[in-house]
């Protein structure tokens, strides 16, 4: 991609129309991101439904403000109340809240601005270079190879979002393959899993399992476990020093690199992000007694390659249509119910879509920078709200966000389903993110299976002896042994021998 059809992307962008968009957009992320409970997913997801009649471009420039917004807007709470706003700044509380507490904390929102901003910087650049020559790549795989990925993404994606137990995480994402089968299939249009239920013909709709899943299964169990917090003052000096950033400018590069190639690792997110770049931040520092005590550098690692992460997580939707965190699923999600089609052939189904997403992170780059300096005092009353009072409102518009696709009370029964479902996951430690994954990647497994097994006439040899299937398939089973413990094992017991 050329600057000069970034830049011309970019200037296309600026009407009144997508300049205000962005700007709301961006303010309700931070908002959602800094308001303990609510999460990046759900105000992305919140907004999908409700974005459903606007024009696609229209509607990116909403859902991608919004998921920039969130990541950074986690910060504000998690430096104030050291409670993070969304699991992607958990990190960002070791060291900002300590900053806080000893007068520091406009600076630690200034720094944590400053650093998110250039986080999504890098993340843009990386994407406007990388998705071509990943698109390129992905030209090269056949229906063999999109099967095996999409087992690679829901293997990965449970295997770190369940860090006690893997098999939890497995498990729920084969129940969200087995979700996406219900309905017609694509090919014969044989009903499945209907039960005869005519409302089942066309499948379970997706926003109401994503709203359902992480919005109403989340606003039930923060209602249980209310938390009583005070907001301390905010003032003094925002803006950080230019000479400040520059003292760190390794971290910032090394944590902008680990957050782009997490965030490209199917269902791995913004979390794990953060906390790989603040431990290997504080191994590189000079001064690695200070992290947790109120450190600079660990502050800026952590905003850093969160932010990052989000243009990483962006590189495989739109190249491989397989999303690398699970806002980003809920982005992949709008896509298609725009009517854009992310794979290997939107370069040339939609040659300046790549161009025009990656000028709608710059724009909401922006955004996220002037209404984060600007507006730190009454953003900061935002939290102030009593989840009383916040909760139901959002529950109402979850209940909206599923309507307002179909206009069926149907998925709004479904929304409440799934809503009671993902509470239950949660309260027994089923991370929900392989289960949207895989309700995701469902169609797609499901379309390519079948279409090869057409091809071959029934012969499944291709799966396991075709390059590209035959690395996906040891790259899938290295996950699943690496949480091994027989494997564990072996390979104590082989350094044991190696040592005598």
């Amino acid at each position: 991609m050329s600057l000069s059809t970034l830049f011309s992307e970019f200037f296309a962008l600026l009407t009144p129309a997508t300049i205000f968009n962005a700007f709301w957009a961006t303010a309700f992320g931070i908002i959602v991101g800094m308001l303990p409970g609510l999460t990046a997913t759900m105000g992305v997801a919140l907004l999908t439904g409700l974005t459903f009649r606007f024009m696609p471009e229209q509607a990116m420039v909403v859902l991608i403000s919004t998921y920039v917004g969130a990541i950074y807007g986690g910060s504000r709470s998690a430096i104030l109340l050291n409670i993070p706003g969304t699991p992607a700044n958990a990190a960002t509380c070791l060291d900002g809240h300590p900053l806080a507490r000893r007068g520091e904390a406009g600076y630690a929102i200034g720094l944590a601005t400053t650093s998110s901003a250039i986080g999504t910087l890098f993340g843009l650049v990386c994407l406007a270079i990388f998705s071509p020559l990943l698109g390129a790549i992905a030209l090269k795989f056949g229906s063999w190879e999109f099967f095996v990925l999409s087992i690679f993404g829901i293997i990965i994606c449970g295997n770190l979002t369940a860090p006690r137990d893997p098999l939890k995480g497995w498990i729920a994402g084969i129940v969200g393959l087995l979700l996406s089968q219900v309905g017609q299939d694509p090919i014969q249009a044989i009903p499945r899993f209907t039960f005869g239920e005519l409302q089942l013909m066309g499948g379970l709709s997706l926003i109401p399992v994503l709203v359902g899943a992480y919005g109403v299964g989340e606003i039930i169990e923060v209602m249980q476990r209310p938390i009583d917090y005070t907001v301390r003052s905010v003032v003094r000096r925002v803006i950080p020093p230019l000479a400040d950033l520059l003292r760190y400018w390794k971290t910032i590069l090394r944590s902008g690199v680990i957050g782009v190639i997490i965030g490209a690792i199917p269902g791995v997110g913004e979390d794990t992000a953060s906390w790989i770049a603040y431990d290997t931040a504080k191994r590189f520092s000079d001064h690695p007694e200070e992290f947790g005590r109120g450190s600079h550098e660990g502050l800026i690692a952590a905003e850093t390659a969160n932010n990052a992460c989000v243009g990483g997580a962006i590189i495989p939707v739109l190249t491989l249509a397989v999303p690398g965190s699970a806002p980003a699923a809920v982005l992949l999600a709008a896509m298609w119910l725009h009517g854009i089609r992310p794979g290997p052939l939107l370069p040339i189904e939609q040659p300046l879509f790549i161009a025009t997403v990656t000028a709608i992170f710059l724009l909401s780059t922006i955004a996220m920078t002037v209404l984060g300096l600007a507006l730190v005092r009454p953003l900061v009353k935002v939290l102030q709200i009593s989840r009383t009072i916040l909760m139901p409102v959002v529950f109402a518009l979850c209940c909206v966000g599923s309507f307002a696709v179909s206009g069926r009370m149907f998925d709004v029964h479904l929304m409440f389903l799934f809503g009671i479902l993902g509470y239950f996951m949660r309260r027994n430690d089923f991370p929900a993110a392989p289960m949207v994954l895989g309700f995701i990647l469902g169609p797609m497994a499901d379309d390519n299976f079948r279409r090869a097994m057409i091809i071959t006439g029934g012969d499944i040899t291709p799966f396991f002896t075709r390059p590209l299937s035959v690395v996906l398939w040891l790259l899938t089973l290295a996950v699943v042994l690496s949480r091994s413990a027989a494997f564990h094992r072996v390979l104590a017991s082989l350094a044991r021998l190696r040592s005598r």
